[in-house]
């Protein structure tokens, strides 16, 4: 998920949180990765708790890289010292943009200790092989948030949601991970509006209340879809499809192919996992919980490996045909027919 260089030593944005918060700080600050979510969360914190609301008048400053912004400008700002503050604190968002990001070892070589300089680097890393990155993992914290695996945001959800102490059913939390996936922005966003919805007095959120206040269908779902094929139930399998077949704005077939694609390709490495255990596949699968682990096991017993092995190839050529290869006079509504006709039977 995220990690901090120096040392060879790994922490999470946790660590670099609970550092700050016992007045640990770091000269400099490079936070980058895939996955913006962790890097807005320290950066905010770091703005809101080192400095005092009086002292963020003169002592906090933002600045939004362009193309076009001078690295100079960031360097001089950092050099400036605080005014009626021990620090000063130097926000740089979206340093992506910077196309002179290595001009920034002029500073680095020598930063001042009452600046503290957040550098937000989204969408991506830079190379740390770079002297300029091995230069700030010297003096400060070099962190990479990398995007959540699925398997992973169940998890995330139980923690975000165990620091607001509410509860989730187990399958009101698949609805969330598979209608909005590994977006972590969105998905806290999204959880802190159930939270708000809740019934006076209750204290866990159910399907019906993400149907409600979010649209998500407890019914008709892609979640709801991979378990009636999962347990090869056949006419729910089939209700669902006709329901997206109605609705392909809302529900793409190349995303419900991808859905079931990423899904039975666990399926088979389960049943090529070298210890069938709950353990063995949990490893094997990188789960980090036995409920997740369900769903594969039903797969197991209801599709043999050469049933599994068949199943990915139409996928395969399921996805080819939408994407318009072979598809012929068939409609997208004929080729997903086809297709849940031969995995179900």
């Amino acid at each position: 998920m995220a990690k901090k260089t120096s040392g060879g030593v790994s922490i999470s944005h946790r660590d670099i949180i609970m550092a700050i918060r016992q007045q640990q700080y770091a000269p400099i600050y490079l936070l980058m990765g895939e996955e913006s979510y962790y890097i807005d969360k320290i950066s905010e914190y770091i703005a809101d708790n080192i400095l005092t609301e009086e002292e963020k008048g003169f002592n906090l400053m933002t600045i939004y890289c362009t193309r076009e912004t001078n690295v100079a400008d960031i360097v001089n700002s950092a050099k400036r010292y605080p005014m009626m503050s021990k620090y000063q604190v130097l926000i740089v968002k979206e340093a992506q943009n910077l196309s002179k990001f290595d001009d920034l070892q002029y500073y680095v070589e020598n930063p001042l200790q009452t600046t503290i300089l957040v550098i937000c680097y989204k969408n991506g890393t830079v190379d740390q092989r770079k002297k300029v990155v091995k230069m700030i993992d010297q003096v400060g914290v070099v962190y990479e948030s990398k995007r959540l695996k699925e398997g992973m945001l169940p998890s995330f959800i139980d923690d975000y949601l165990r620091r607001k102490q509410v509860a989730i059913d187990d399958r009101a939390k698949m609805m969330m991970v598979e209608s909005i996936g590994s977006d972590l922005n969105r998905m806290a966003g999204e959880l802190d509006k159930l939270c708000i919805c809740l019934p006076p007095g209750l204290k866990r959120i159910t399907p019906e209340l993400i149907e409600k206040n979010i649209g998500i269908s407890k019914e008709f779902n892609p979640w709801e879809f991979r378990t009636a094929v999962i347990e090869r139930n056949v006419l729910k399998a089939n209700q669902i499809l006709d329901f997206f077949n109605s609705n392909p704005k809302e529900n793409p077939p190349v995303m419900t192919v991808s859905l079931l694609f990423n899904f039975f390709a666990g399926v088979m490495q389960a049943h090529y996992a070298p210890q069938k255990t709950e353990q063995g596949l949990m490893q094997q699968l990188d789960l980090k919980s036995t409920w997740q682990l369900r769903d594969y096991q039903t797969a197991m017993r209801n599709f043999n490996a050469m049933k599994t092995m068949l199943i990915i190839g139409k996928l395969r050529e399921t996805d080819a045909k939408l994407k318009g290869i072979g598809k012929g006079n068939s409609t997208d509504a004929d080729i997903m027919r086809e297709l849940l006709y031969f995995i179900l039977h």
